[in-house]
Parts: C-alpha cells; sequence; structure tokens
C-alpha cells in the first residue's frame, strides 16, 4: 500500500447508539453499536470517495479493537499508525438521540474517561515515515485532554510542520471527554494556532471565538488558509485564501446525524488533494470545494451509523447533478 495522502489522528471507538430516539438515557431499552470516532470516519469516508488515508491512535487488546483494526483494514486505510494497548479498553460512547435524528452523548458506561485506550497513545511511536510524505494531517481536540495523548498530539504537530505536512484542526467540543471542560478552551486555542484549517460546528465557533462568521475568526486566528462552520441544516459558512461565502443545506431524508461532519470534512479534503490548494483562490472553486463537502455530509444523514453511511464518489457526483 503506497502511503497515504492524509492522516487521521485520535480516537476510534463504537458509538452505541439508542434504539429508542426520544428515550432519555436512563430509559433505554437497547443499543446499536456503529464504529465510529471523528478521525476515523474521516479516514475512511476519504477512502470511499478515492483519496488514500492512514489512521493514527490507539485501541485494546480486545474483541471491539479487533472489530475496528478489521474494518479500517477492510475500508483500505493505512493501519501503520494503530498502536494496541494491553489492558486499557477500546473506547464506547453512548448515544441517546432525539426524535428528529439528533444525537447527544451521554457518557462511557461505568468506565472512567481517562481510562480506555485512546489516551494512552505514544508520542515515540508515531509512524514518521508516514508523515514524510503525506499532505494533510487531521486532528481534533479530543486527545489533548489526557495527559499521554496530548504528548502524542503535540508529537503529531511536530512532525508535520518537520515535513511541511498541513494541518486540519475539527475543534469535535465534546465535554464528556474532559475531566476538568473549563481547562478546555486554553489547551483547543493552542491548537488552533498550529492549524492551516479550521472546521467547526457553529456552536463551536460561537464558544471559542464569540462568532460564527469564518472570515472573523480567521481575523482573530490571523495565520491560517481556511475556516469552514457547519450549522446542520442551516448549511455551511466559510473562509478560504480570502474567499467567502454560505451553501445551503440540500433539502434530505435525515435518519441519523452521527458522523456527518467528518464526512463533510473528507469531502473538503477530497476536493483539496484533487485540485490543490491554491485553487482556492478562484471564488468560483472554493464555492464548489465547500459545496461537494457538503453533499457528503448531508448524504451521510440518511443511512444509520458513521462510516457504513458514507458514500462514494459516483454517488456524490449523481447527488450534485440531481441538486443543481
Amino acid at each position: 500500500m503506497t502511503n497515504p495522502r492524509v492522516l487521521c489522528f485520535g480516537e476510534i471507538l463504537f458509538d452505541f447508539l439508542s434504539d429508542q430516539p426520544g428515550s432519555p438515557y436512563e430509559q433505554v431499552a437497547s443499543w446499536t453499536p456503529y464504529p465510529g470516532g471523528a478521525p476515523a470516519n474521516v479516514a475512511c469516508a476519504l477512502v470511499k470517495l478515492g483519496t488514500s488515508s492512514g489512521f493514527v491512535g490507539c485501541v485494546g487488546e480486545d474483541d471491539l479493537g479487533n472489530i475496528l483494526v478489521r474494518l479500517l483494514q477492510e475500508t483500505q486505510v493505512n493501519i501503520d499508525g494503530v498502536q494496541r494497548h494491553a489492558t486499557a479498553p477500546t473506547r464506547g460512547v453512548y448515544v441517546v438521540r432525539s426524535e428528529t435524528g439528533d444525537r447527544a452523548f451521554a457518557g462511557f458506561g461505568n468506565i472512567d474517561t481517562s481510562e480506555f485506550a485512546d489516551t494512552q497513545l505514544q508520542a515515540d511511536q508515531l509512524p514518521v515515515e508516514l508523515f514524510k510524505t503525506a499532505e494533510f494531517l487531521v486532528l481534533g481536540s479530543l486527545e489533548m485532554a489526557y495527559p499521554n495523548s496530548y504528548e502524542a498530539t503535540m508529537q503529531a504537530i511536530q512532525l508535520a510542520k518537520q515535513f511541511n505536512t498541513k494541518i486540519l484542526l475539527d475543534v469535535n467540543w465534546r465535554p464528556v471527554f474532559w475531566d476538568d471542560p473549563a481547562a478546555a478552551p486554553a489547551v483547543i486555542h493552542q491548537l488552533v494556532k498550529q492549524a492551516d484549517f479550521l472546521k467547526l460546528s457553529d456552536e463551536e465557533a460561537e464558544w471559542l471565538f464569540e462568532t460564527t462568521d469564518p472570515s472573523a475568526i480567521a481575523n482573530q486566528v490571523g495565520d491560517i488558509s481556511g475556516v469552514l462552520v457547519t450549522a446542520g441544516e442551516k448549511g455551511c459558512a466559510y473562509w478560504l485564501q480570502g474567499n467567502q461565502g454560505k451553501i445551503h443545506a440540500f433539502a434530505i431524508d435525515v435518519e441519523d446525524t452521527t458522523g456527518a461532519g467528518d464526512s463533510f470534512l473528507a469531502g473538503f479534503l477530497h476536493q483539496l488533494c484533487q485540485r490543490g490548494i491554491q485553487s482556492l483562490e478562484t471564488a468560483d472553486t472554493a464555492y464548489a470545494i465547500v459545496r461537494y463537502a457538503s453533499a457528503v455530509g448531508a448524504m451521510t444523514t440518511t443511512r444509520s451509523g458513521a462510516i457504513a453511511a458514507q458514500p462514494i464518489a459516483a454517488e456524490v457526483e449523481a447527488f450534485l447533478q440531481l441538486n443543481q
């Protein structure tokens, strides 16, 4: 397998989705497991679209870990960066759903958030060879909540800088992962300073920057190539190399919003790999790239699960033709 063009760094886990939409956590009678974790979702979605990717993260030496590694292999994601931990379990997250399909994270069962294998990612075991040739590194903020994976994240950033790999940060704010959520903003702002591209939801934008305007955020950050602010059914706003605009959400029947933002991100990166970063300097191209990303995100909401629902490139092209 050739070295991947995009490295996705962080967590891979199981989302246990409530089978009873509208019921609170305590009243859910059954759950369906779906493979997930934002960076893993992005890695799988990229391959389905036709861009090679690798996943860097840590899972347990357990059945859940085995299933997830096998899924990455079957999807043809490079797993040279996957670490296994002998005693820490692979993470599972319980997700309750509203009757309209929106989801909320309800915790980790009876295991403390700091005890899962993904928190034990080791900096000195990162696959340096992959960083040498990767064009993009995708990071989230969750691994910054734990000492070992924090060190590994900082080492990944250092390798990206060393080999001129562009960094895309997906903020992915999940308070439930942090022992002290109040400490998160300062840590995340530290990450933002390292990024070439920043993707965040409208709530995350408001929380971190007190605005949802991508150009105002770019102004606050200073040295950045692009800012994407997603807002679910309200669409998406962007600022890319000075070009800014909005994309309206596609009209579709939503079944499950899990992983939609990750698919959006994969669509964006797939287009950047095809067209090159310099293509963002053209306003029409910047618009087309974000519209493509929005289509990939929208299509993922029409089926259950994050990875299982992801479209292939031909489906995206057909969808865009239909929705001109």
